[in-house]
């Protein structure tokens, strides 16, 4: 059979024989491209058949009577409700042309060795032996050929069932087969001379039970149970039933038709079975759980595609109608009477009941109550007993009998689920019920009004304060007659209260930072106590508000600035809330250094303090007051250490300096007495030069360059060593040592080998002439005096004072005192010091106001920096 491919559900055409027999297949179409959901599948022409996997077979003997027959393939998918068709044209095939006998490659007669399968109907009633086959080889027209077969069937199980007779070759089969048991046999045949030669091959030949409709389908389950809500929808799905056929697939003995046989209870029909698929669906849509529970359908399934001479067998379908909330609750009694006793709390008073025909114990059916009138100030509560479904009313507040002698409560009731009509039903209307409680009278206790009191009261108020009162009523009376008040003990010790008044008073002194208080509150149980002895209880929350009682104190009062003078961060803290903290205000109270230090704002907390302007290094005292936004001042000393420094860490200790609380270094200081002692050197010589009788000179302002040698080289000489010194005089008092380089001389002051200046004055008055004269030098009729005359009277002297002023530990001399420098040469324009000889006694000393200044900037270069 040809088939030719098409597009799907368009049209498909198959050349076939012109004469069909039964059961024969015609070709396939492609089901799955067309409608791969199809549940229900049928042609519109008897004398074909249609299969699940698109085979189409022949029910019965067909002739093409004209050249072409169509019918057609109908597809339906039953839940989408979509349908399509195939067109299926037959078309007679062409008859083919013969042969040429030059074209054959195979010989007619050797087709006889190789026959086609042979086919034994199942269950055949004989008679047997009955032949079904012949095999013959084309040898035997040479030889004389012996037949013989093995394999099942003949010499394997099942035994017996098949033979071939040795001279012809026929083969027989001895008994009926069950297909369902042996569906086909492989026998391998063989062809033999006498002599037991083979002159042909095996031959391997199949043996195949043609299936008979011997057995009926049958369910997969011998009870089906399958469930779906009530009020459900037409053609909502509710199961699908199985039935398994034993004989060959893909045959009519094995197409399936359901249907249901009978529904109880009979009337209406509510479901409807698919006849190919075995789906169950909804026809009715009056499903009513609380009318009919459940369906029990009795369902047939038959093959031979439902024909009547099909087997077929019956099972038994159960559905289950589930229960919906399509039915609300109702008061068993429209109106309650009950009775309370006033002052009563977390008792029953009252039990409701429902009536709900849903199904009991489901959320369709569970009552929720709740009071929708009458309950304003929340003294009922009602709840569910979920064993009975009855309303519990119970009292949560005591009832007051001289406010009201009765309330009136009006109860509704709903369901645990929402509710699900059926269709076209009514709207569900809510149930409600009317509850009179009828309130009796009791004697009672006093009644504080309010039952919590709040008092506030400043933080550090002073003990006995006033700061309320609390009464209470007799509710028989209502008034304060007779009522005397008290506070339990075992609580915060903070106030107390007057037995007689109610008045409360403080008997400490309240503090929000003890632990006694929360957050700064304390909660005070008092009690009233009538004259028949009956009680009252109310509270007292005193709340403490926050007071001023901290100053701020600034965390780090000690900082060292370095010479990039970075401002310090200072930062103070209280311990008070709000408003009494923050922000915070900051100011030096101290004038003179409030004119060196100035203060610069950061936040609320926090400001930078930093010098206004070049001020001395060394330790400063700040005076700082910060005042919070209270009022509340706290004062605070400052410590600043101006070093010179680059980090914190490289700063030494410092001596404080008199007089505005600036401190200086040890080198200042020594520096400034290193300069009073050049001064009076300075004076001494002035003196000597200008007092003296013998020597009348005239000095020259030459003399200036030999004196006060002008240099421009601050920093310190190198050291230099013994074997540099060359001494410039024999004198053996001489203390100064000279280097000479070039037109140059450089000088290190060293201690005067033991001599003290006194041993060098010798003991009695010397000048600068007199020591000239002493070191043996000519006598030269000019006013000049050489260099080495005028280092020979000054330098021991000042060499001594340096050496008894300041010695290290290895008796060297501090570098920062002893200066060297180099000799400039001559033409200086200043005036010699020696020419102070030629002026005028009053005008002697008119030169130190013009040195003065000099020397200061000497003291301030000395510095340590």
């Amino acid at each position: 059979v040809l088939s030719l491919c098409c597009e799907a559900c368009k049209k498909v055409i198959f050349h076939v024989p012109s004469e069909l027999e039964a059961d024969t297949l015609v070709g396939r179409v492609d089901l799955k491209d067309c409608l791969p959901s199809a549940e229900f599948i049928s042609s519109s022409d008897g004398n074909f058949k249609i299969l699940e996997d698109g085979s189409v077979y022949t029910t019965s003997a067909v002739s093409l009577s004209a050249e072409k027959t169509t019918f057609t393939v109908l597809l339906k998918d039953i839940q989408e409700h979509v349908q399509k068709k195939i067109h299926v044209s037959l078309v007679e095939e062409e008859k083919k042309k013969t042969r040429h006998a030059r074209d054959t490659v195979l010989k007619r007669t050797k087709r006889r060795w190789g026959p086609i399968p042979s086919v034994m109907i199942e269950n055949s009633l004989g008679p047997f032996p009955l032949q079904i086959q012949q095999v013959q080889s084309d040898t035997a027209q040479n030889y004389t050929i012996y037949y013989s077969a093995s394999g099942p069937g003949i010499d394997q199980d099942p035994k017996g069932l098949f033979y071939i007779e040795r001279e012809t070759g026929n083969i027989f089969a001895t008994r009926a087969v069950d297909r369902e048991q042996y569906p086909s046999f492989q026998i391998i045949c063989f062809a033999t001379t006498p002599d037991g030669y083979s002159p042909e091959v095996p031959l391997v030949h199949t043996i195949r039970i043609e299936d008979d409709n011997d057995n009926a389908p049958y369910f997969t389950q011998d009870l089906f149970e399958f469930s779906v809500p009530e009020n459900s929808k037409p053609g909502i799905l509710v199961g699908k039933v199985t039935a398994e056929d034993r004989d060959e697939p893909y045959t009519l003995h094995t197409t399936l038709k359901y249907r249901i046989v009978s529904q109880n209870p009979l009337v209406p029909p509510a479901f409807s079975l698919h006849g190919d698929t075995g789906v169950i669906s909804v026809s009715s849509p009056q499903l009513d759980r609380e009318l009919v529970s459940s369906y029990t359908l009795l369902v047939e399934v038959r093959d031979m595609a439902g024909q009547p001479f099909g087997l077929c067998t019956t099972g038994t379908v159960v559905i289950k109608i589930e229960d919906t909330n399509d039915n609300a609750p109702s008061f068993k009694q429209i109106q309650y009477e009950t009775r309370v006793e006033e002052n009563r709390v977390n008792v029953e008073i009252l039990r409701v009941s429902v009536v709900d025909l849903d199904e009991p114990g489901s959320p369709g059916s569970g009552a929720v109550y709740e009071i929708i009138r009458g309950n304003d100030d929340r003294s009922f509560e009602i709840t569910t007993d979920k064993n009975t479904n009855e309303g519990i009313l119970c009292v949560v507040k005591g009832l007051d009998y001289e406010s009201a002698k009765q309330r009136i409560l009006v109860i509704a009731v709903n369901n645990e689920a929402p509710y699900m009509l059926a269709p076209y039903s009514q709207q569900l209307s809510q149930s409600t019920s009317s509850v009179t409680v009828h309130i009796l009278d009791v004697d009672e206790g006093p009644v504080f009004k309010p039952c919590h009191l709040r008092l506030d009261v400043k933080e550090c108020e002073d003990i006995g304060t006033s700061i309320g009162r609390y009464l209470a009523e007799d509710p028989e009376t209502g008034n304060s007659e007779g009522i005397c008040y008290r506070i339990p003990p075992g609580q915060c010790n903070w106030i107390s209260i007057d037995e007689k008044s109610g008045e409360v008073r403080t008997i400490k002194v309240l503090d929000r930072d003890v632990a006694e208080m929360r957050r700064g509150q304390c909660n005070i149980t008092v009690l009233a106590i009538d004259r028949n002895g009956k009680t009252g209880t109310g509270t007292i929350q005193v709340v403490i508000q926050p007071g001023n009682k901290n100053y701020p104190r600034i965390l780090k009062t000690d900082y060292i600035m370095c010479r990039d003078r970075k401002p310090i961060c200072l930062t103070a803290q209280d311990a008070d809330e709000s408003p009494y903290s923050t922000p915070f205000v900051y100011r030096i109270t101290d004038r003179s250094l409030a004119s060196m230090w100035k203060i610069t704002r950061h936040n609320d907390n926090s400001v930078y303090l930093s010098p206004k302007g070049d001020i001395p290094f060394g330790t400063y005292s700040i005076p700082v007051s910060v005042i919070d936004n209270g009022g509340k001042v706290g004062e605070h000393n400052i410590k600043v250490n101006f070093c010179d420094c680059v980090t914190p860490t490289e700063c030494g200790r410092s001596i404080p300096l008199s007089g505005g609380n600036v401190t200086l270094g040890v080198w200042a200081i020594l520096a400034m007495i290193l300069g009073s002692l050049l001064l009076l050197l300075i004076l001494i010589t002035i003196c000597g030069c200008c007092g003296s009788g013998v020597m009348h000179r005239h000095v020259t302002d030459d003399c200036a360059n030999h004196n006060l040698i002008i240099s421009n080289t601050e920093a310190p000489g190198e050291e230099v060593m013994d074997h540099n010194i060359i001494p410039l005089q024999n004198t053996s008092d001489q203390g100064g040592y000279g280097i000479k380089t070039g037109d140059q001389q450089t000088f290190e002051m060293v201690k005067g080998r033991g001599h003290t200046l006194e041993s060098v004055k010798g003991g009695g008055h010397q000048t600068l002439g007199s020591v000239k004269e002493a070191g043996g030098q000519p006598m030269m009729d000019t006013c000049r005096y050489s260099y080495s005359e005028w280092h020979n009277f000054t330098h021991p002297r000042l060499g001594e004072k340096v050496h008894l002023c300041r010695q290290d530990e290895e008796q060297k001399h501090s570098e920062d005192y002893l200066l060297s420098y180099n000799y400039e040469g001559k033409g200086s324009l200043a005036g010699s010091v020696g020419c102070c000889s030629d002026q005028h006694e009053e005008e002697a000393l008119d030169f130190l106001d013009q040195l003065e200044p000099k020397f200061r900037t000497l003291a301030e270069t000395c510095v340590k920096r």
